[in-house]
């Protein structure tokens, strides 16, 4: 045997237990967060947070309506496409939608502290980390249907604690007063009495249990003449969630919550989307193998836009 053979017969020896390997299609080896997803997060219920927003939905007075439209062509197109065209399935094979939007605090929100203070960080100076936190939902719902003005206090955080433990450090607490079931009630939603959370109850959270932020159902933190409870979150660099829904369906510890939101460049608010992750054995919510996304459902009807410039499915 030359030289030469000697290693070609070495190098195929070397290489013959990866081959078996691949005959055999062993599974991969665990990458980084991959198996927490497919033995942990495949399996969590998730529920949705967030209001979908359109021009009729309730706003704080001193904003108007968002408006809803098609989107037309402009200049710098095909030949065959005029400006000011409104593009249609039919002609162009496809659709796209314009947006008015009056106020960038419109339905579910992340406020950021530029929205008081000219100091402050804006929606798109939020880093990435607040992407996923654990969610504490803190319950004030029974108070608030004997008294729609209740707001959470110290001792109904305390009394949380007293059943689940210290609220994490860097977690975000959501205040469920069940006030988003009054959505639809657009005169009555955003005046008050309505639910919020004490000046002491957020100082609480911030300084001592040091959260990264908390949320609520109704446009208001508080309301108090001066709104005391955001202008102290605000000039002290905090954020806060507004308009959050759906906080009945949600246990009061063990879940998570996924941030996402726009991000508009120096941004003073941000149109929002909070989905919670609740354990697998939670009655709400759906999972990953009950909704998996991809492909998504087909509508039952064609998409026509309804009088206020929204699509919808219509026969």
């Amino acid at each position: 045997m030359t030289r030469s053979t000697r290693l070609a017969s070495l190098v195929l020896l070397a290489a013959w237990p990866l081959a078996a390997s691949c005959d055999k299609k062993e599974p991969p080896a665990k990458q980084g967060l991959w198996d927490i997803y497919e033995n942990r997060l495949k399996q969590a219920k998730y529920i949705d947070l967030t209001h979908a927003f359109n021009p009729t939905i309730p706003v704080w007075p001193g904003f108007g309506a968002a408006k809803f439209k098609p989107t037309v062509a402009g200049r710098g197109i095909p030949d065959f496409i005029k400006p000011g065209d409104e593009f249609t399935y039919k002609q162009h094979g496809f659709i796209a939608s314009s947006y008015e939007l009056t106020t960038d605090q419109y339905g579910t929100q992340l406020d950021p502290p530029a929205h008081w203070d000219e100091y402050g960080a804006t929606i798109s100076d939020l880093p990435p980390t607040f992407s996923v936190r654990p969610l504490v939902v803190i319950d004030i719902h029974e108070q608030v249907a004997k008294d729609p003005g209740y707001h959470c206090t110290v001792d109904d955080i305390k009394a949380w604690e007293g059943r689940h433990g210290t609220i994490p450090e860097g977690s975000v607490v959501m205040i469920r007063s069940d006030w988003y079931k009054k959505w639809n009630e657009v005169e009555r939603f955003a005046v008050a009495p309505f639910p919020g959370i004490k000046l002491d109850a957020l100082k609480l959270l911030h300084l001592e249990r040091k959260i990264l932020f908390h949320g609520h159902e109704p446009l208001d933190t508080d309301t108090t003449p001066t709104l005391e409870g955001e202008a102290w979150l605000m000039h002290n660099h905090f954020a806060q969630a507004e308009g959050v829904a759906n906080l009945d369906k949600v246990p009061e510890a063990g879940a998570l919550v996924s941030i996402g939101y726009a991000k508009p460049e120096g941004g003073t608010g941000g149109f929002a989307r909070f989905v919670a992750i609740a354990p697998p054995d939670w009655h709400e919510g759906v999972s990953v193998a009950q909704a998996p996304g991809a492909p998504l459902p087909k509508q039952p009807h064609p998409l026509k836009r309804d009088a206020n410039g929204v699509l919808k499915p219509t026969p």
